[in-house]
């Protein structure tokens, strides 16, 4: 059995969806998971190593989702839109496991290389592909792609968060707030 089975991860969400990740500890987890709190210390499991598992099924699932929007046929910016829309599915799908990480860390989705953190090419890169498409068939405008990909990854996913999670606002009220807004200030 691996260190993070799928039983210890799923665990995890349940607690930090009960208890929010200030809440989360070993010990919830070894007992949501059916396990003693001396197990999970014996493979080295501690909270934010699930943590750290749950962001990596969350990374996976963002891939899995924007993988066919590439592919598809249509503009740059319908195919942007559908991107929007992907993620925020999956922002929705891992609403706990985002709140969790901006609670303890941005590492997750950040490249701390330089003086100035920039968001991993993993998040951006499809997004940068569609606007260049985009830019090619006339139906986006921006000036910098590499930029307008980190602002719409973020503005995106944690604009749409912030609304589900602090505001208490609906999936659909969330996702068509923040798709309208970001895209009209794109699209041409």
């Amino acid at each position: 059995m691996s260190p993070l089975d799928r039983a210890v991860l799923d665990a995890g969400r349940r607690v930090l969806r009960e208890h929010g990740w200030h809440a989360t500890t070993a010990e919830r987890i070894a007992a949501a998971a059916g396990v003693s709190r001396v197990t999970l210390h014996r493979r080295g499991i501690r909270r934010e190593h699930v943590l750290q598992g749950l962001a990596q099924l969350a990374v996976a699932s963002y891939r899995d989702a924007l993988w066919p929007v590439l592919l598809r046929d249509g503009t740059g910016a319908e195919r942007l839109a559908a991107a929007v829309d992907a993620l925020c599915d999956v922002a929705e799908q891992h609403l706990d496991v985002l709140v969790a990480i901006q609670s303890a860390s941005g590492e997750v989705f950040h490249d701390d290389t330089t003086g100035e953190a920039d968001t991993r090419s993993e998040f951006t890169a499809p997004l940068e592909k569609l606007l260049r498409d985009g830019l090619a068939d006339g139906s986006v405008r921006v000036e910098d792609v590499h930029e307008t990909a980190v602002v719409l990854f973020n503005a995106v996913g944690w604009t749409y968060v912030h609304l589900r999670t602090q505001h208490r606002w609906p999936p659909a009220r969330a996702r068509e707030g923040v798709a309208g807004l970001v895209l009209r200030g794109v699209v041409a």
